[in-house]
């Protein structure tokens, strides 16, 4: 607009001065190595004035050009970008009915062209691992990581998981740790070391993390404490096979305060002295419960089962512990403390007092065991009892050859 308004006061100044100058023209000479251009000074104005019109014209032209350029430009992007909008939806699509290989052409395909590139090469490799090939998914995590950089967490989120679908899992586990330094508290990737720590039995680092698991509720307290309960295991057996009982005491006196006062955990310390054959150290640490247990307070079920696998020097003190229990103790829960109590009696070849002990075991029939009737008879023959002996040997001769109504049901009926 400018221009023209240039021009038109140009044109409007010359019309004006063009009368006053053409009976007095002037004189203009331009002189150079080899020519010299003579001119009035009316040419010279009109001269100046036209060749600033076709700069003006030309430089429309080009702009005009250039404008039709970018348009034309901006219209073939959108077009690639909608179809690349389109073709990831569909290829989302076919992931979901599992044909994996059409999913990785739609969505790699035109990956620069979408939205969200990264995610869209991210899909892709996904898709390409579902469908077996590892170098593709690989060359997809590699164009994402250029794109996104390596602090990408979604980016590295999606390569440990292609690495555990792979089986790397020294490679997962090393990626995993950089993303726990990354994003400790995310609930996607203590989830990913979780799997990673447990698959590549990585106990210690398991045990170091349960805390964080349990603080950001990604299991439930049932899920939760099986996790713990497997970790605690893996983690006895890796110190107790690397290092032996010394280790494995040494192990338990470094843990702090709080994880001592673990039932659970101390009850599964018990169970490896006892297969490692140090009765002594696990009976003291089984002394140690009992304790400082209440009365009313019942003893679980693993711990009695480990109770009857003890044979300490003396065991006159666990004794007391439990015959007090017993006498305070629920009956839904007294079987379990009898049946500890008859293995220590018969450890001391008390088998009268053994006998008492077991009489009270063989009234639970809902919680009797082939085992219990075995013990329960030995005692009983032991202890004179011999009617009642082979009154529970019958029982678990009944019990062992005992046939399920429903499978003669079938058989008849074939």
């Amino acid at each position: 607009m400018f221009r023209i308004l240039l021009l038109m006061v140009a044109l409007l100044a010359g019309l004006i001065a063009g009368p006053y100058l053409s009976g007095n023209q002037g004189y203009v000479q331009i002189e150079t190595t080899n020519h010299i251009i003579e001119m009035s000074l009316t040419t010279l104005v009109i001269l100046f004035v036209a060749i600033l019109a076709i700069i003006y014209a030309l430089e429309w032209m080009v702009s005009r050009f250039l404008r039709l350029s970018g348009n034309t430009y901006s219209w073939f992007s959108r077009r690639k970008r909608v179809k690349a909008q389109r073709q990831t939806l569909e290829g989302l699509m076919r992931m979901n009915e599992g044909d994996y290989a059409k999913a990785e052409k739609l969505i790699g395909k035109n990956a620069k062209h979408s939205d969200e590139p990264v995610l869209n090469l991210i899909k892709a490799a996904e898709a390409a691992q579902q469908k077996g090939d590892e170098f593709t998914a690989n060359r997809y995590l590699i164009e994402a990581t250029e794109l996104a950089g390596s602090d990408n967490l979604l980016v590295e989120l999606a390569r440990t998981r292609i690495l555990l679908q792979q089986n790397k899992l020294p490679a997962a586990r090393s990626s995993v740790d950089s993303l726990l330094e990354m994003a400790g508290r995310n609930k996607e990737v203590l989830k990913l070391a979780v799997e990673i720590y447990s698959r590549s039995k990585a106990y210690q680092a398991l045990d170091q993390l349960l805390d964080a698991v349990r603080d950001a509720g990604l299991y439930s307290n049932e899920e939760f404490a099986r996790l713990k309960v497997s970790t605690e295991a893996g983690l006895l057996d890796e110190k107790m096979n690397e290092e032996g009982v010394d280790g494995l005491l040494s192990w338990w006196d470094g843990l702090p305060r709080r994880r001592h006062n673990d039932i659970e955990l101390k009850t599964a310390l018990i169970s490896r002295l006892i297969d490692c054959n140090d009765q002594e150290s696990a009976y003291e640490f089984t002394l140690d419960i009992v304790k400082k247990s209440g009365d009313n307070t019942p003893l679980s079920h693993e711990l009695c089962q480990q109770i009857t696998r003890l044979q300490p020097v003396d065991n006159a003190k666990l004794i007391k512990l439990l015959e007090k229990r017993c006498k305070h103790s629920d009956p839904a829960h007294s079987c379990c403390l009898h049946r500890a109590l008859g293995y220590l009696y018969v450890r001391n070849n008390e088998f009268a007092s053994a006998a008492d002990a077991f009489k009270q075991v063989i009234k639970s029939s809902d919680k009797l065991t082939a085992t219990d009737l075995t013990m329960a008879t030995y005692v009983f023959e032991k202890a004179g009892e011999t009617a009642l002996a082979e009154q529970v040997k019958q029982q678990s001769l009944q019990s062992a050859m005992s046939i399920n109504p429903e499978s003669t049901a079938l058989t008849e009926s074939k």
